[in-house]
């Protein structure tokens, strides 16, 4: 079973990796994207933030423009390459990760990740939830966007198996959450969490009760 959640996982990363240059249209053609990135400056982001599967940079810069340095990370170097180019402030660096291989060398004032919890498999939710702690100072923060469970009207969403624009398939996971059952979750694993719903998508920030020695 594990070597078939290894294998899904793996097919996961090819898929972004595949996906890289289509990747920014759908932030073209969404408004509620684009409306979307604006609410960073209500997040309470500060200090120095770490930014797990960020993609082609669509957060980072906002993230720099509120934090005093962003380590931005993926396991993608394709979308890697793209951030860069996006995102030139001094105060961002970029690293290629696997973040359900990786462990944090250092900790953070604010965890953030957009569209990537909802990539998480169940299996691995706490796995990957001590990773978030191990990367938080004391009194830091995670802070995460995702798709609420509105999204699976639309098709896309709804489906594990996604096709680009040459015809290539690949599986994904994609679970959505529900604010609630996820605030219980993040409770059972020793967290705090507000996680509100804002039309289709989700934004929480959640504090560990106690923070893990790395």
């Amino acid at each position: 079973m594990a070597a078939d959640e290894d294998a899904l996982l793996a097919e996961q990363i090819a898929y972004y990796r595949a996906r890289a240059p289509e990747y920014d249209r759908v932030y073209a053609k969404r408004e509620d994207l684009r409306e979307l990135l604006t609410q960073a400056d209500d997040l309470p982001i500060a200090g120095d933030v770490l930014e797990l599967a960020c993609g082609t940079g669509q957060w980072t810069g906002a993230l720099a423009a509120r934090a005093r340095s962003v380590t931005a990370v993926d396991a993608s170097p394709e979308v890697l390459g793209i951030a860069r180019a996006r995102a030139t402030s001094p105060n961002v660096r970029f690293d290629q990760v696997d973040v359900f291989q990786w462990r944090p060398p250092r900790r953070y004032d604010t965890v953030f990740f957009a569209f990537f919890l909802s990539h998480v498999p169940p299996s691995r939710l706490g796995d990957f939830w001590d990773t978030v702690a191990a990367a938080l100072a004391p009194h830091g923060k995670a802070i995460f966007i995702d798709e609420g469970p509105a999204a699976v009207a639309r098709e896309e969403v709804a489906s594990d198996v996604r096709r680009l624009e040459d015809g290539s398939q690949y599986r994904i996971v994609k679970v959505l959450h529900e604010p609630g059952e996820l605030t219980g979750e993040l409770a059972a694993l020793g967290w705090s969490a507000d996680i509100r719903l804002r039309e289709e998508f989700i934004i929480g920030t959640a504090k560990p009760r106690s923070v893990p020695v790395i």
